[in-house]
């Protein structure tokens, strides 16, 4: 199953067309955008507001990187231990 619908493609590869082209700006300024990563952000935010099928923002990789490793994990040797104690 695909993550992004036919038309987030759509204004993706339009909005890149526009970078390459030197058209395309980023918001209400008038600097032009130059980055890939920025030029594909504009295409899916585009086709978000449409409706077209993408998925939801993803966070920042150093917060939610950090959050997820320090959590502390449960041991699973209680788990083992029991299976084994029972005898027929």
């Amino acid at each position: 199953m695909a993550k992004y619908g036919k038309k987030a493609g759509e204004k993706v590869e339009r909005a890149m067309h526009e970078m390459h082209e030197g058209k395309l700006k980023s918001g209400n300024s008038d600097k032009k955008v130059t980055s890939k990563k920025q030029a594909i952000a504009i295409g899916l935010s585009e086709a978000r507001k449409e409706g077209g099928k993408v998925p939801k923002k993803s966070s920042s990789s150093k917060g939610s990187s950090r959050s997820h490793s320090s959590s502390p994990k449960s041991s699973s040797s209680s788990h083992s231990s029991s299976h084994h104690s029972s005898k027929k």
